[in-house]
């Protein structure tokens, strides 16, 4: 793939979401456009938002942690994207859906890191002794793509669907939470959506959390002291519409709420 179609492709990516509009998959015009250029382009759209948006990185996110969704694409492990300060919300407010194009929201377990990780032979135990500490958290995934149809690169590339992230209130150690059997119960608008354990995130969040700081280690990168990580999604994503209220009950750490509106 030519640099000026890398560049386009990022160009193309940061002018759909800025002015809420999709776009046609573009990976499979590419011969030669693999997981790399990919990552190449997550890069570049990053650096874009970060200079145009004003805004920094504050961490990290996991994409197709279950075994459902990476047989659903045709793939063998997650990819990761990156969280930026502008995409953070209140846990517990009101918020738009304006500048969704197809937004839907999943709950997920986010970690707090107290110092630097640095791939490329991280173990689950060592994530569990990086981490501050634990807490609830929703993601708002989104995709610029038409009817939320892409390829696996496609995604990776449109920072694997990223859009915006909720932290909740209730801070657990690490070690304090079975990160295998710790149960969610996920509501709208107080209907059960889905029901299910941490376990269904790689058998265990900080497992996924692993994986990703070994991957981003082959591309010189790694996660940085007070950095959040969204270890992937306990349930299936939930779309959103104006005047639900969301809810995620965690074993022992209490419920994340959010409620989403029409306009700003």
């Amino acid at each position: 793939m030519k640099t000026a179609s890398l560049e386009k492709a990022v160009e193309d990516l940061f002018q759909a979401e800025k002015n809420v509009r999709t776009l046609p998959q573009f990976a499979t015009e590419f011969p030669d456009f693999d997981e790399d250029k990919a990552y190449d382009v997550q890069e570049l759209l990053i650096d874009k938002k970060c200079r145009e948006e004003e805004t920094g990185i504050s961490g990290w996110k996991l994409g197709l942690t279950s075994k459902a969704k990476q047989q659903m694409m045709g793939v063998h492990e997650p990819s990761y994207g990156v969280l930026l300060k502008n995409m953070s919300l209140d846990e517990g407010q009101t918020h738009s859906i304006d500048r969704f194009i197809h937004g839907k929201l999943e709950p997920e377990l986010a970690f707090i890191f107290k110092e630097d990780i640095q791939g490329p032979h991280i173990t689950a135990a060592q994530i569990i002794q990086s981490t501050a500490y634990v807490l609830p958290a929703f993601e708002v995934i989104d995709s610029r793509f038409e009817a939320f149809k892409f390829t696996l690169l496609d995604a990776v590339a449109d920072n694997s669907s990223s859009c915006r992230y909720i932290l909740g209130n209730q801070m657990l150690p690490p070690d304090a939470v079975d990160m295998s059997l710790t149960g969610i119960v996920f509501r709208k608008n107080g209907e059960v959506m889905a029901t299910s354990t941490l376990a269904a995130v790689m058998g265990n969040p900080a497992s996924a959390i692993a994986w990703m700081a070994n991957k981003i280690a082959k591309r010189g990168q790694f996660i940085k002291k007070g950095q959040v990580v969204l270890s992937g999604a306990i349930t299936q994503a939930v779309h959103i519409e104006p005047g639900d209220h969301f809810s995620a009950a965690f074993d022992g750490f209490g419920t994340i709420n959010v409620n989403f509106k029409a306009g700003e």
